[in-house]
Parts: structure tokens; sequence; C-alpha cells
């Protein structure tokens, strides 16, 4: 047998490290933007597929399946209603752009928008995924806290007055308003208006990224950023990955067309995914609200049992705000507690957690954060994995001294 040829000698220096062959999700998962499968509406998907296969599949003939580019009208159309009955955005369906994924939508706004060096405004604990993004093409990041209310926009404004008399402008702020990742917080009404404030008197973007803004537990939320601008200057992207499946890849870019114009132009890929689009215009008409509202009372009842779990197993040793949707809590442990070996340790159980220092820029004491998503793990697997995890935390750090799966000595 011949030796295979070692690729490795000719990657472009720079990149990350390559990655390893997937082995499975881990028994105890609690990482990554996985839902809950018993919440993935098989019957109704599976019904409207029928439907659409009988009285629409010859469209697959064509790319952009008669639409355009922009993706299928039937789902742009919807998006209209869906975006002002939720977000109060009031758009066309030639403002949509539908992408692989709200990934692709910040990669499409990162490539139009972005280049080395320069400067971007971003919440200190934030999606590591965007972060990650930033990182790679050299962009400088200029933090600014986030506290139970969202974005802290008196501590914005700080930064921008600093930005300004140095003579550096950003290109953007990017904030996720509605159910922040980490930390779950929204961005209140007030708060929204002062940060649009700013962002006109010093002339900049916003990019305002809306992937959870579907799973508040209440169903009320203030108006999106885009709904509250008035003068074009929000690009909003949203995504059904969160709400209807994770393995649809479809998110979407709500803008002007001086924006979209140019977010096509760098979309070469001869249109996303036209059968899924194509599946939840089917879907969702009919079954998108009463589905998420179930979603939210059974996410709601995981939250619960991961709260339960971490007052039972570490007492006051953990730390963290209810958050009022989503699918991550955001923990803080005793400082002694470094979440990145925690981490490491905590795989040698069957544990994955997503330590602070990954989902935070610039912010101090990230060390001892970890972010939990307790979407996926039914009730049982999250109680077993937070008491084995406190368990690896108390054998590791002696965190905590006492709780539920630690005998008194």
């Amino acid at each position: 047998m011949t030796t295979p040829f070692d690729f490795s000698t000719i990657v472009n220096a720079g990149l990350q490290a390559p990655a390893v062959p997937w082995g499975g999700f881990p028994k105890y998962n609690f990482v990554g933007g996985n839902n809950d499968p018993e919440s993935i509406p098989v019957e109704h998907l599976r019904a409207a597929s029928d439907r659409l296969f009988t009285t629409k599949g010859k469209h697959l003939a064509t790319y952009f399946v008669d639409s355009g580019p922009q993706g299928y009208l039937g789902l742009r159309e919807y998006l209209v209603g869906k975006l002002a009955h939720y977000a109060a955005i009031e758009c066309t369906p030639s403002d949509i752009l539908l992408t692989s994924g709200s990934s692709q939508a910040m990669d499409l706004i990162n490539t139009a928008l972005v280049s080395k060096g320069d400067v971007v405004i971003v919440e200190e604990s934030n999606y590591g995924g965007a972060l990650s993004r930033f990182v790679r093409l050299g962009v400088e990041m200029v933090t600014v806290p986030v506290d139970e209310q969202g974005m802290q926009t008196d501590r914005l404004a700080e930064s921008l007055a600093q930005l300004d008399s140095q003579g550096r402008k950003p290109k953007f702020i990017y904030t996720i308003p509605t159910v922040h990742n980490p930390t779950g917080s929204i961005l209140t009404l007030e708060r929204r208006q002062h940060l649009l404030e700013l962002a006109r008197q010093y002339d900049i973007a916003v990019y305002e990224d809306e992937c959870y803004a579907d799973l508040v537990w209440d169903g009320t939320r203030p108006p999106s950023l885009y709904a509250l601008d008035n003068d074009a200057r929000v690009v909003h992207i949203g995504t059904f990955s969160k709400t209807v499946a994770p393995a649809l890849r479809v998110g979407y870019v709500v803008a002007n067309w001086s924006m979209l114009g140019q977010l096509l132009a760098v979309k070469t890929d001869a249109g996303s995914g036209a059968l899924e689009q194509m599946l939840l215009a089917e879907y969702c008409e009919e079954h998108f609200q009463p589905h998420v509202t179930a979603l939210n009372r059974t996410l709601k009842g995981k939250l619960d049992c991961l709260t339960d779990a971490l007052d039972r197993e570490f007492g006051s040793a953990a730390h963290y705000v209810n958050p009022p949707g989503g699918i991550f809590l955001w923990v803080r442990l005793p400082a002694e507690v470094d979440t990145s070996a925690l981490a490491v340790a905590a795989a040698q159980e069957g544990i994955a957690i997503n330590p602070g220092v990954e989902w935070s820029h610039q912010m101090d004491n990230s060390h001892n954060w970890l972010r939990l998503c307790f979407a996926n793990p039914d009730k049982a697997t999250i109680s077993e994995g937070v008491a084995k995890l406190a368990q690896v935390c108390h054998r590791e750090f002696g965190v905590p001294v006492y709780g539920g799966n630690t005998p008194r000595e």
C-alpha cells in the first residue's frame, strides 16, 4: 500500500488546527446549539414535504427555484409576516436574503464589511462563533459589558467617545439584543433606543443577531433594533435552526438594498438549499406559532430541571441568573475553578461543557464561567450529568465543598 499524500505540507499557513474525526456526542452533552429531539415536528414536516413535492417539485429543475438569488419567494413572503408579528419589523420580500444558516449570513456580512485591522464593537461575553470569526479576520474587538438588561449602553457611549477621540471609527456594533448568547438577557427598550442614538451620533452601522429571539418563555419582547431604526443602518439576521430544527440550514438577512446587493455579490454558491426553504414555507404558515409556543414550554421545563440540579449539587458555589428564554445557562463558579481545565477533566467522564473563555473577549475573570446548553439532553440526563460534573469539580478544585453528590466527611 502506498503512503497517502500529505496535504499538511501544502495547506495555507496560519490556518486553525485540523479537525479530528467525529466520535459521536458524549453522554452528557451540554454544548452546541442542539435542540430538544422530541420537539422536532416530524409528522408535520413529513406532510409538508409530501405537499411540496406534489405541487412544487418541478421548481427544483432551476437554480433559485424560479425565485431569484435571494431565495425561495414563498419563504420570504412568510418571513414578512413572521418578522412583523414577532419583531415588529416592517419589510418586503425584496428586503430579505435567505442563507445557509445564520452562520453563512455572518460570513457574508463580514466579507462585505470588515478587513484586517478594522474595529468592531462587541459585547464582552458573546457568541464564540462570532468572536472566532473576528479573530481570524484580524479585526480589533472593543468590548462592552453585558448585564441582566443586555448591553450596557452607557459603557458603549464611553467606548465610542474614546475611539472618536483617537480618530478611529468602528465598522459596526455587533449585538445579540434578544436572548443574548450566552447570558440570555434581553436588551431593554430604553437601551435599544440609546444604542441607536449612539449609532446615529457616530454614524456607524448596527449588526443585530436575533437567532434566539423566538425562544422567549412568555412570548413578549421589545421591538427589534431593525424595527426601531429610522435610517436603515441596521442589518438584521435570524434563523430557523433554533426553533424548527438545527439541521435545516436556513437563515436570513434583512437589510436595505445597498447592503443586500453587496451580500449577493459575494454569495457565490448558486443559492442556498432550496428544498429546506420550500419545506419551511410549506410547514410554517400553519404550524410555526403553535410549535414555538410548545417548544418554549419544553425548554423552560428543562431549564428548571438544570437549575434545580445546580442548586442541589453545587449549592451556593454556582451563581447564575435565570434567563427569560433561549437554550443556555451562563454559570459562574468560584474563582479557584478554571473551567477550561474543568472541561478537559469532565470530558474524560463523558461530560461536555463550554468554558467561559471561549464565550468572552477581554472579560475579567471569564476563567471561572461556563455555558451549559440544556435543550438537547432529557431531564434525567441533565440531572445525572450535573451530579457527575459536581463530582469532577469537587475532585479537581474542591468545589463544591458539599453537595448532593459529595458525602460529608
